[in-house]
């Protein structure tokens, strides 16, 4: 700490994490790390068929590769640094790197919200009107969607770190979670927080009820077509190309709204901490594993860039 014009400000930060679990967090450190590669392997499989597959050189895909890269880099923001935490006796975090673990955390989380509902605008577009799909879906549409998901959820990520990182910090140090999330960090500020904290729950409803609500619209539109299909098979194909997008937006949007929708209370942060694990661990890893498991084109593609048969030899 700091000695400012008799003010205490405090440079550097306490991850509690899991420290309190002792000598599982070597058990711990094994499992994430092997969680770790598994995302890292699926997401890097995911964007190398899509990019191989001309098959999959279509919007729906373009705005998976894009989805599976952000996820990889949203990871990576978080991940790394818990890793090194299970392993050492010191989990101090200076106050600029916490600062920008926050902005980078929470810029890669809004864009992958906003990112979602650019899928499921996709779908509704390709089950509506699928004779104009690629004339309404072009290039420039595409790039003009991902651009600006990831301008909104950086700017966004850039205020509210502003307003976290302006607050005073004069007294106690320790973070009690794994990494800098909003929550955790404001509880340590030593002045009222009453307002920003209204100003940031504002913030978590524009970039996730906003989004759930656009996709819920737009899947309002789909089912009122695919009943209108009159056969039972066209039906489920229609259907079909939906349920990955839809495990994905239950997980994503259920786990993030248990965390930053709620009211302010005084539940037990370890709670929080398993959430955060769900939505920082689990749905990067579930991304790819539900697009490739339950998507034919996808699991056709696999085959196709990684199990080519051998050619035949010539006698």
């Amino acid at each position: 700490m700091q000695r400012i014009n008799q003010t205490i400000r405090v440079t550097k930060f306490i991850l509690v994490g899991f420290s309190s679990l002792g000598e599982l967090q070597m058990l711990l450190f094994v499992i994430f790390l092997f969680l770790y590669m598994t995302i890292l392997l699926a997401n890097a499989t995911i964007m190398t068929v899509i990019r191989c597959s001309r098959s999959l050189h279509t919007p729906m895909y373009g705005f998976l590769f894009i989805l599976s890269f952000s996820e990889t880099c949203y990871t990576f923001v978080i991940i790394p640094q818990l890793l090194d935490h299970l392993l050492s006796d010191t989990k101090t975090i200076s106050f600029v790197a916490c600062a920008t673990q926050l902005f980078f955390f929470l810029g890669f989380a809004c864009t992958n919200c906003f990112l979602i509902a650019v899928m499921g605008y996709d779908r509704y577009v390709a089950i509506c009107f699928p004779l104009r799909y690629m004339v309404i879906m072009n290039k420039r549409l595409g790039l003009g969607l991902i651009s600006v998901s990831a301008a909104t959820g950086f700017f966004i990520a850039l205020v509210a770190t502003n307003l976290i990182c302006d607050m005073p910090f004069c007294g106690p140090n320790r973070v009690n979670h794994y990494f800098c999330d909003m929550a955790p960090v404001i509880k340590l500020a030593c002045t009222d927080t009453h307002v920003k904290e209204l100003v940031l729950f504002s913030l978590s409803i524009l970039v996730i009820m906003v989004p759930f609500v656009l996709i819920l619209i737009s899947y309002g539109f789909i089912v009122n077509t695919i009943l209108k299909i009159p056969s039972a098979d066209g039906k489920r194909k229609a259907f079909a190309t939906c349920v990955s997008h839809l495990t994905v937006v239950i997980v994503h949007y259920g786990c993030a709204s248990i965390i930053y929708l709620r009211p302010k209370s005084k539940s037990a942060s370890d709670k929080d901490q398993l959430v955060a694990v769900t939505y920082t661990v689990v749905t990067p890893l579930l991304n790819p594993l539900v697009y490739s498991l339950r998507n034919q084109e996808v699991k056709a593609a696999l085959k196709r860039v990684f199990w080519r048969p051998a050619p035949s030899k010539l006698v």
